[in-house]
């Protein structure tokens, strides 16, 4: 009994510490430091919150860039549900998907280059991609132009806007964040 005693003072203790007090230092940190993050890294745009920069948002119309395909349960990027679609690359049911999406965005891109960025026709580990590269992205300018009756020229400078570089220049690549450029095209219709 008398070993018994501290080792249960000892983890109730640490059981404080780890359940309590560590918990409670790191999430007041990251809400000081880290504020944005730390809340969803939410897009607030006239009082209302549009989605987050982190998490795609499943655009289909003409006159919207797409992003990459969703594989999540139920519905596109549902952070829920997050996934990938765990198909082999040998499985022909990823093939099959893969040339059904090629198709369609030929389709719908009519104007584009008949090269199809893979980025566009695979999905990821987590079905939630929030940003292409902007290779991939000014492939769908010609439909975005047309629909939203803007040049390329516009299109591609809005593009070059919205590109963020990697923080060091030699480690990432630049990529471009498809969900705050469609809000970014529909504030260029609202002014």
């Amino acid at each position: 009994m008398a070993m018994l005693r501290p080792a249960i003072l000892l983890f109730i203790l640490l059981a404080l510490i780890t359940g309590g007090l560590y918990p409670l230092v790191t999430t007041a940190l990251g809400q000081w430091w880290f504020a944005d993050r730390a809340n969803g890294s939410l897009i607030h745009q006239q009082g209302e919150i549009r989605g987050s920069r982190l998490i795609g948002q499943n655009f289909t119309a003409a006159g919207y860039f797409h992003g990459r395909p969703s594989a999540t349960a139920e519905s596109p990027y549902n952070p829920l549900a997050s996934g990938g679609s765990n198909l082999a690359g040998s499985n022909p049911e990823l093939d099959n998907a893969v040339r059904a999406r090629v198709e369609a965005l030929r389709a719908a891109n009519p104007q584009a280059s008949r090269t199809v960025p893979v980025e566009l026709v695979t999905t990821s580990a987590s079905g939630l991609d929030y940003s292409l590269t902007p290779g991939a992205v000014a492939w769908q300018i010609p439909r975005v132009a047309q629909a939203r009756q803007l040049t390329t020229a516009q299109l591609s400078q809005l593009v070059a806007e919205h590109t963020q570089k990697p923080p060091v220049g030699v480690m990432g690549m630049p990529v471009v964040n498809i969900v705050e450029l469609n809000l970014a095209l529909d504030a260029l219709r609202n002014l």
